[in-house]
């Protein structure tokens, strides 16, 4: 998409340059695509801007990874996280951040979505308290209605997982093998975690792809539904998830405030009902090219 655009502005600039006029209607045009996605930085299509909803996001380049819990850990939940199985994804481009209550409450003003949870924004505020933290009680189908609304998705759960990871391989984190409260917002306070609950999106180092908060803060939900013996029968091409007939929850990423540090491992998942609104639930979303 970016591509395609400023292949278009060139055409434009060059027709200009050689003594040409645009006119009101093809200025106009002009200025619909430069809005539709604006590379943040004139060297790079790696950062742009969103113009739905003025999020920043970067590309997750096209590859493969080795999917699932390499380390054999022997928590409950890891063992859900095997068997390790290749995958391919394409690009795609994703939030740098967790979409914020700021950035919800302007999409439930703009497009009249009945915000079923009764627009609490107060008790929201108990755990989340400000318009740059992450917005959490949304559920499955309040997550999708937003992504829908600014015209991106969410996450399938593999990549999530390929963007958390961040271009290292076999890694437990986003950043390495260890964790401390200098790394991100989990179960309790110290270093530079001093939240006992929400932190405002970003405060933490990114990963290597320039994403924010793929450990803790709040569990992201993603487009799959759960199974817990999908992986070993996963397909390797861009996996989609398992049909609606295997369960009825679906997959959460990545941790919160409220766990242990072990729920912060990339290869993590979890499942949720998705008609449940959870005080340390979010997400953020993607879009393809």
């Amino acid at each position: 998409m970016v591509q395609r655009l400023l292949a278009v502005l060139l055409v434009l600039l060059v027709w200009v340059g050689c003594g040409n006029e645009v006119t009101d209607e093809e200025g106009q045009a002009l200025k619909v695509l430069v809005k539709d996605k604006v590379v943040a930085d004139a060297g790079s299509e790696k950062e742009i801007v969103w113009k739905k909803d003025g999020k920043e996001m970067v590309l997750i380049p096209a590859g493969s990874f080795k999917m699932g819990d390499s380390k054999n850990d022997p928590e409950e939940w890891m063992e859900r996280s095997r068997p390790v199985h290749t995958v391919q994804l394409d690009a795609f481009y994703m939030d740098v951040h967790e979409v914020t209550v700021g950035q919800f409450r302007e999409f439930v003003d703009q497009s009249g979505y009945e915000y079923e949870y009764g627009g609490s924004w107060d008790e929201i505020a108990q755990y989340s308290p400000g318009d740059e933290y992450p917005m959490i009680k949304v559920n499955w189908n309040d997550a999708v209605s937003y992504c829908k609304w600014a015209g991106k998705r969410l996450p399938t759960e593999a990549e999530w997982e390929y963007a958390a990871r961040g271009g290292l391989i076999g890694k437990r984190y986003p950043w390495g093998d260890e964790i401390t409260h200098d790394d991100a917002n989990y179960s309790g306070t110290g270093g530079k975690d001093k939240w006992d609950r929400c932190a405002p999106v970003g405060s933490f180092e990114p990963n290597g792809y320039g994403l924010y908060d793929m450990a803790g803060n709040v569990w992201e939900w993603c487009a799959d539904w759960y199974d817990e013996d999908y992986y070993s029968n996963l397909e390797v091409l861009n996996p989609q998830g398992p049909s609606s007939s295997s369960g009825n929850t679906r997959v959460i990423r990545g941790g919160a405030w409220s766990c242990s540090s072990y729920y912060r491992h990339v290869a993590c998942r979890c499942p949720r009902y998705p008609n449940n609104r959870y005080y340390y639930g979010g997400f953020r979303c993607v879009s393809g090219l």
